[in-house]
């Protein structure tokens, strides 16, 4: 059966797009994805999402978003679209084996954060370990964090963490950064940021249930030598990775992957495909900001479907 709109993709954007696009009456199906939630189901306390003064966590808000947009008749599928094919009017897409078509696609992805691959930043992620300084700052009021990376990224991540923790240490491989100019000077010019040259983390100790992160084993990338150094926080500033592979032969995207968008819109280079959320946003990266896109790219989708039947 050919759909009227298949999102790819759940977090803020996906459902979003869902909830305005079923209550236009569009019968949205809904592909989950292999994270269902997105990042925020990693996030422990969201407290910037309007509307919960309290604070709310990431998990249960997502919950909310996935119930409100059923409520309206979306279909959700807990699989993920594997490939697409796009060459044609009709947009074919598969889970697996089982393929799926329809008049428009709204694609919201997501951009998956950049990690080093340790078993204990997974265990301890949002316990101490973040990729969101924006998103987690305020939780570190008065204590001592560290930002591994050497790029614009990592240096963002740094200055903005200087607005809350006591002192911010930058831990890098290299002997040098390499972000921009203007972004190295911001940051080795602030009086709370410290650098650790040639250092690499190598273990996060900590346990979820005590208290979260407590210290980081640090490598000397020179002569390994390790250490451990007490740390209240750790943020992963080493960039974002747009979930964007599989669209790649069909749409157009930036030299990062990110896809692009066009007419002021959720609009992307081929007709009825739409992008919302993280995967063309590679500046805000919020989740009021992807919800926001993701009513946009219902809206444009209802009113390119219009346009095609008329």
């Amino acid at each position: 059966m050919k759909r009227n709109v298949i999102i790819i993709g759940s977090g803020p954007s996906g459902y979003t797009a869902a909830l305005y696009a079923a209550r236009a009456d569009l019968k949205p199906l809904l592909f989950e994805g292999s994270q269902p939630g997105g990042q925020l189901t990693i996030t422990t306390d969201v407290e910037n999402f309007p509307g919960f003064p309290d604070g709310i966590m990431g998990p249960e808000l997502m919950e909310k978003f996935k119930k409100q947009a059923e409520r309206f008749g979306t279909e959700i599928k807990n699989q993920k679209i594997d490939k697409v094919d796009f060459s044609g009017n009709i947009l074919k897409l598969w889970s697996g084996d089982e393929e799926f078509s329809s008049d428009s696609v709204i694609i919201s992805t997501g951009a998956s954060a950049r990690l080093l691959g340790l078993e204990s930043e997974k265990k301890l992620m949002g316990y101490g370990v973040s990729a969101c300084a924006t998103c987690d700052a305020f939780f570190f009021k008065d204590k001592k964090v560290f930002v591994v990376g050497g790029g614009d990224s990592a240096m963002e991540e740094a200055v903005f963490l200087t607005k809350f923790a006591s002192s911010v240490t930058i831990i890098h491989r290299r002997d040098s950064f390499r972000a921009s100019k203007i972004m190295q000077d911001k940051a080795l010019n602030n009086p709370k940021i410290d650098v650790m040259w040639n250092s690499s983390v190598i273990d996060m100790l900590g346990e979820p249930d005590q208290g979260g992160l407590k210290s980081v084993m640090i490598e000397n990338t020179l002569d390994g030598s390790s250490s451990e150094v007490d740390c209240d926080g750790i943020f992963l500033g080493i960039g974002h990775t747009p979930n964007s592979e599989i669209f790649k032969d069909y749409i157009s995207l930036n030299d990062k992957g990110y896809i692009l968008t066009y007419n002021n819109s959720t609009e992307t280079s081929k007709k009825g495909v739409f992008a919302a959320g993280d995967i063309m946003d590679p500046i805000y990266r919020q989740a009021i900001t992807a919800a926001g896109s993701g009513c946009m790219s219902a809206l444009d989708a209802e009113r390119y479907l219009e346009n095609l039947h008329i």
